[in-house]
């Protein structure tokens, strides 16, 4: 039976090896490579074509749901599961709406990867159990309402997580290979959109809509 090909993304060296190890020891699973963060992962995605990759949702720079929308709209066959500390229901909608076909908690019995893995890789969504039945009430009770930052577009999103990470306008735009004034001008139309003054502003949206944790 051909292998499922797993690619690993966390920013926790320690939390890599650990699941990598675990994973290892799953048959008929393949971990053919790490990354330490989104812009990492998609580079090996795009190198190493894997089945599945198992993606922390908080990683500097590019977090692991704007990776993921990204996979998902570049490597439709590739499937995700996010992995998070976090069971707040509005983490995992917004990682079903960025794509994830899983979300799986840090604290999960190990056994679960074996599980989650298993039902992804079947094309099936899988949430751990701690957080199924919160999710699907809050999403009915909800409506099914928008992502809160769907009004941004991708480029916007990934500037929004960087601002809110304390980098500096030319810090911005040598990550992103982008010029100083294009970084500035995505930032003003930014605030306007948002109707946002100030970068403190920009830093507490960007923690409530959980584009970057708080715990970080």
């Amino acid at each position: 039976m051909k292998p499922i090909r797993v690619l690993l993304a966390d920013d926790h060296t320690l939390v890599r090896a650990g699941i990598r190890s675990l994973a290892e020891r799953i048959p008929g699973v393949q971990v053919v490579g790490e990354a330490a963060n989104g812009r990492e992962a998609l580079d090996l995605i795009r190198s190493q074509r894997p089945d599945l990759v198992v993606m922390d949702i908080t990683m500097a720079g590019l977090n692991g749901l704007e990776a993921a929308a990204r996979v998902s709209k570049e490597f439709p066959a590739v499937k995700i599961i996010i992995l998070s500390m976090h069971a707040n229901e509005e983490y995992v909608l917004q990682a079903l709406r960025a794509g994830a076909a899983g979300y799986l908690l840090k604290d999960a019995a190990t056994t679960e990867l074996d599980i989650a893995l298993q039902a992804v890789a079947r094309g099936e969504t899988y949430l751990s159990p701690a957080i199924s039945k919160r999710v699907i009430e809050s999403f009915l009770r909800q409506g099914g309402n928008p992502d809160p930052l769907a009004q941004l577009t991708p480029r916007q999103r990934e500037i929004l997580q960087l601002i809110a990470e304390g980098k500096s306008t030319k810090e911005i735009a040598f990550t992103l290979k982008l010029s100083v004034k294009t970084v500035e001008t995505h930032r003003a139309q930014l605030m306007e959109r948002l109707e946002i003054r100030d970068v403190a502003g920009l830093v507490r949206y960007a923690m409530r809509t959980g584009l970057i944790s708080n715990e970080q």
